[in-house]
């Protein structure tokens, strides 16, 4: 039998035992693997394994670097598109500071969005950069009215693949050839999707994803990962710069360091690759390795069966909403969402309290909104069973009768 598999995955995720965990949107479960790699790490960390310090040092880069591939794997990249960074959050900020904007160029993104895809550019407002909204009609944005809303001043257009509040998936194909025919740097927030439904790089290319680790991907805090289109780097500013970022020197950093010539000011001669946008210095080693870990898992299930597994429960869950008379907010078609069902009683007031009665109960569930769209969010991942689904339909039954 493979390690892991639909059937078995259950068993990687002890805090499933004594709960309904339906909350992978705000922050998921890390597998025993990832947290076992984990504490390999720390062990390494503790004992010192390797004959000297220098050694040792070298072989936690080796670690870390190791989930750089496994990351390319996921999104169908090549490894030097990849930039380990902190989070989401991270990424998106690198890239708002490294794509060269002046005063008066515009960066256009929906009112949807969560704060953060927003935060970035705003900040650049000193610069003279300024946003444009796209406003949302049902809880939908179009490519077609974000291309309507594209002038010769507009250079970025930010967007999340799926929508935090509603699970609401945008056609990221028509968004990216939109900009690829206006000349349009795309930057996309992928962090709702990937884990839940695949994207794939070179089918639907875009210049900048960023994804933390925590929530789909199921790894532990503190790191994700920056996709850099290769043929983009050359045009950017990169805005941190650390010896991890600099050529490696011949006969390696060990034999550098003993030489008694090396001077701090000298020409450098930087990676020509995504790492080149990380800290290149010390950074979240034990994160990248469970990052890493987890990641196995995805490519051991395979993303398409993942998907599928997940549509699955989500189109049970809508059924169920259905059959209970409760408000849909999330769209309906499966190619318009991944994994959040949002859903609704009524007035906020009334989904708090559903929240707090289904926390109650062990069932964990979020309440989210954006710009007046939002209720109950509901995600359904991958180590979810329908049994989950019923006993969060059997909870909200019971708590709409008299």
């Amino acid at each position: 039998m493979p390690r892991f598999s639909l059937e078995t995955i259950r068993e990687e995720f002890p805090a499933l035992r004594d709960r309904v965990f339906l909350d992978a949107a705000c922050v998921s479960l890390a597998s025993r693997s990832a947290v076992a790699a984990v504490e390999t790490f720390l062990a390494m960390a503790r004992d010192c394994p390797e004959p000297s310090a220098t050694l040792h040092h070298i072989a936690m880069d080796d670690m870390r670097a190791a989930a750089r591939p496994s990351v390319a794997r996921l999104i169908n990249a090549e490894e030097n598109e990849i930039a380990l960074v902190e989070s989401t959050t991270h990424g998106l900020s690198i890239a708002a500071q490294a794509i060269p904007l002046e005063s008066g160029d515009r960066v256009l993104l929906c009112d949807l969005e969560f704060m953060q895809v927003a935060i970035p550019w705003m900040q650049l407002a000193s610069r003279g950069v300024e946003l444009d909204c796209v406003a949302s009609r049902n809880g939908e944005v179009s490519p077609e009215s974000i291309a309507g809303r594209i002038t010769p001043r507009t250079r970025v257009v930010a967007v999340s693949s799926v929508q935090w509040s509603n699970g609401f998936r945008c056609d990221l194909a028509a968004l990216s050839r939109f900009c690829r025919e206006r000349g349009v740097w795309l930057v996309v927030d992928a962090t709702q999707q990937l884990g839940a439904v695949p994207i794939d790089v070179q089918q639907t290319p875009v210049d900048f994803l960023a994804c933390g680790g925590h929530k789909w991907l199921n790894a532990p805090f503190g790191c994700g990962f920056l996709y850099i289109r290769r043929d983009a780097m050359p045009r950017l500013h990169p805005p941190l710069a650390g010896y991890l970022s600099v050529e490696t020197p011949e006969g390696g950093w060990g034999a550098y360091f003993q030489t008694p010539s090396i001077s701090p000011i000298r020409p450098y001669s930087f990676v020509r690759a995504a790492r080149r946008f990380e800290v290149g210095g010390t950074a979240n080693y034990p994160g990248a390795v469970g990052l890493a870990a987890s990641l196995e898992i995805f490519h051991a299930l395979g993303q398409e069966n993942i998907a599928e597994h997940i549509f699955g429960l989500t189109d049970h869950l809508i059924a169920g909403l259905d059959a209970l008379g409760v408000q849909i907010v999330s769209p309906r078609a499966r190619e318009k969402r991944a994994g959040i069902v949002t859903f609704s009683l009524g007035a906020p007031e009334q989904n708090a309290r559903l929240m707090d009665e289904l926390l109650a109960r062990r069932i964990l569930v979020s309440v989210r909104y954006t710009s007046n769209i939002g209720g109950v969010r509901v995600s359904c991942h991958f180590y979810n069973r329908r049994g989950d689904v019923d006993a969060l339909l059997n909870a909200v039954d019971e708590h709409r009768k008299p």
